[in-house]
């Protein structure tokens, strides 16, 4: 299985009361590997030159699939998916 992470955009307005249903059908489904919003920070670079964060992330969920279309057939019940918004799906290639 690989490794993956969905990083819900902040361009919706998700039903708070849908996450924990869907959180517990990924764990049922023994495929969930966490999760958070996503707070402030900040972009830090050695030479000491700032960079703005990336704004529209608002929050991340990390699962295990077989395939990337396999993530995608999880999308339905996501809220940020369900209310219209952006889910990015990132395959995390494993280390050699």
């Amino acid at each position: 299985m690989a490794e993956y992470i969905l990083l819900m955009h902040d361009d919706s307005i998700a039903d708070e009361n849908a996450w924990e249903p869907y959180l517990r059908g990924l764990r049922e489904a023994g495929i969930f590997d966490g999760g958070s919003a996503i707070g402030d920070g900040a972009c830090m670079r050695k030479d000491g030159e700032t960079v703005p964060v990336t704004k529209h992330l608002a929050g991340y969920i990390k699962v295990s699939a077989d395939s990337i279309d396999q993530v995608k057939r999880l999308l339905t019940g996501n809220p940020v998916f369900e209310a219209g918004g952006t889910v990015e799906i990132r395959e995390l290639p494993k280390s050699a």
